[in-house]
């Protein structure tokens, strides 16, 4: 009787599955790349809002005229302002030509113009703005010249910046900056008794 000698079988599917995981390697390879650069894209184009601040406001000119008899008053007030745009973004901040108002008791008695620039990648920059109060607003506000018999003349002011930053040079994003001040006038002294400002930036 003769024997038969049996060889070991091999499975035909080692080739596949070793095939397989390396597919499957190569695939949880490419989506943690793809991840990887997901987030840090992310983290690159979210824009972050400029911040801007009004670091000094001062008393550039004080002139006061009473006219007693008709209770009237001839005021003519210059303030500086100090404002400072922080870009906190890793491409330029570039806007165009602001504005900044005074007013009293709600009515605009002095407008400016700030003028337009640029910041570099995580930079400040500082403007100084002048704004000077139209006397002819004023002559005819009987509460003008309580004010000033009071020694104290309130005022607000108002600034505001748009511009954009460009991200890789290709996404844009835009965004309007205001900063608003609360600023009480000292007559007698002739400086600026008190200053408060609040800032907003939109997107």
């Amino acid at each position: 009787m003769d024997s038969e000698t049996k060889r070991p079988i091999k499975p035909h599917n080692n080739k596949n599955n070793k095939k397989k995981k390396l597919c499957l390697c190569l695939s949880i390879s490419i989506f943690l790349i793809f991840l990887l650069f997901l987030i840090l894209g992310l983290i690159l184009l979210k824009p972050h809002q400029a911040i801007t601040t009004v670091k000094s406001v001062t008393l550039g000119g004080l002139r006061v005229g009473l006219d007693v008899p008709r209770l009237t008053v001839d005021l003519n007030v210059t303030l500086h302002l100090v404002v400072s745009v922080k870009n906190p973004n890793r491409a330029g901040f570039r806007y165009g030509e602001g504005s900044a108002e005074m007013y009293y008791r709600g009515m605009v008695v002095g407008v400016a113009d700030i003028p337009a620039g640029e910041i570099g990648p995580m930079k400040t920059a500082e403007t100084r703005v002048d704004v000077t109060v139209f006397a002819d607003r004023l002559i005819s506000d009987s509460k003008v010249y309580s004010d000033v018999r009071a020694g104290e003349v309130p005022l607000k002011t108002s600034t505001r910046i748009a511009g954009r930053v460009t991200l890789l040079g290709v996404f844009k994003h835009h965004m309007v900056s205001y900063t608003y001040c609360d600023v009480v006038v000292d007559v007698r002294n002739q400086t600026v008794g008190s200053s408060v400002c609040t800032y907003k930036t939109k997107f």
